[in-house]
């Protein structure tokens, strides 16, 4: 599968959002990861759909939404509307998983699911064949900077496995901790879609450290 380098946005400088997204399409990246968080599931707060919807003049890249927030499923048309491309979910907040991705698809987008670091992959077996994309969180939510699980990539092992049985074309997302001395290992466990923030905004050269990683991996 095709490997795309997603830097994840919360890295970056909030106060010129617009030129840094400029900035990673020109330096490569295949999409951009926005991390939308509520103070509630996780501490932090970040940005909302009007701030999304504000940046999509910037770019024709897709924009990569995680929803890091309690009760989604009251803001997907807003996300949606917006700009998103993919809308990823947690699975720890949806209680009625099966409609939220529903949903989603209605609306045109990539349904996505993330599951944070102690939920199993097992939790999506009926459902996998209704979803785009799946996220492995490798760090606990919340924060940019954290040092990659290392039980991850069984995480990541077992669920490409699943799909590959089920003869699924599933992109496996990955977050947390990627830069370009594990990205091998991490796409080599049969992960595609890597997103990364620290790593990328503080490079000297963004486009070098992107190419760097699409290397790392492709040839991993």
């Amino acid at each position: 599968m095709k490997i795309k380098i997603a830097p994840s946005i919360l890295a970056a400088d909030f106060s010129k959002l617009g030129a840094e997204i400029t900035r990673l399409e020109q330096a490569g990246a295949d999409m951009i990861h926005i991390d939308v968080m509520d103070g509630s599931f996780v501490p932090n707060i970040t940005i909302g759909a009007a701030v999304i919807q504000s940046l999509r003049r910037f770019t024709t890249l897709p924009f990569d939404v995680h929803l890091m927030i309690e009760h989604p499923e009251k803001h997907i048309q807003a996300f949606a509307e917006a700009g998103a491309d993919i809308i990823t979910v947690q699975f720890e907040t949806c209680v009625h998983l099966h409609q939220i991705i529903q949903t989603i698809k209605s609306y045109g987008k990539v349904a996505s699911v993330a599951l944070n670091p102690h939920t199993p992959i097992s939790c999506l077996h009926w459902i996998l064949p209704d979803l785009g994309m799946v996220l492995i969180m490798s760090v606990n939510p919340g924060y940019g900077g954290q040092q990659f699980i290392p039980f991850s990539l069984d995480k990541i092992k077992a669920l490409r496995e699943l799909a590959t049985n089920l003869h699924l074309d599933l992109d496996i997302q990955v977050d947390g901790g990627i830069h370009s001395d594990n990205i091998g290992a991490v796409s080599a466990a049969g992960a595609n879609v890597l997103v990364s923030g620290s790593a990328i905004f503080l490079a000297l050269d963004m486009k070098k450290e992107i190419d760097s990683m699409r290397h790392n991996a492709r040839f991993s």
